[in-house]
């Protein structure tokens, strides 16, 4: 597998927990493979993005966009469960982890490889 496959690879797997932690850093790392940054380096960016304290705003924003992969096929039930959890988390009364459990759920049941996949639900 060719460098420039292995880092594209390990970006499929990286960025939504990447834009979990950090919308800055998932912008910055997107621009770095733009420039065909090395692994290393994006490697590099990963681990600091990974450090940074999600915000309610980037769990809400990584939160609806794996979302995106169900809405067309989710069910009734699902569309209300998923905008409860995310007013509940908005609202202080459930954590960030709820969210992250449900989309793995959601990933199960779909067979939503690309998510089962992101180390986020892992």
């Amino acid at each position: 597998m060719s460098s420039r496959a292995v880092t594209e690879k390990l970006w499929s797997q990286e960025k939504y927990r990447v834009m979990f932690h950090s919308q800055r850093y998932y912008n910055h790392i997107r621009e770095a493979l733009k420039q065909d940054s090395s692994l290393e380096e994006i490697k590099r960016l990963i681990d600091e993005a990974i450090h940074v304290q999600p915000t309610k705003g980037s769990v809400i924003n990584t939160y609806q966009h794996m979302w995106g992969y169900f809405k067309k096929y989710a069910t009734r039930e699902e569309k209300i469960a998923f905008q409860e959890k995310l007013e509940q988390f908005q609202n202080e009364v459930s954590d960030k982890q709820e969210l992250v459990m449900f989309i793995r759920l959601l990933a199960e049941k779909y067979q939503v490889d690309y998510l089962l996949n992101s180390t986020l639900l892992n």
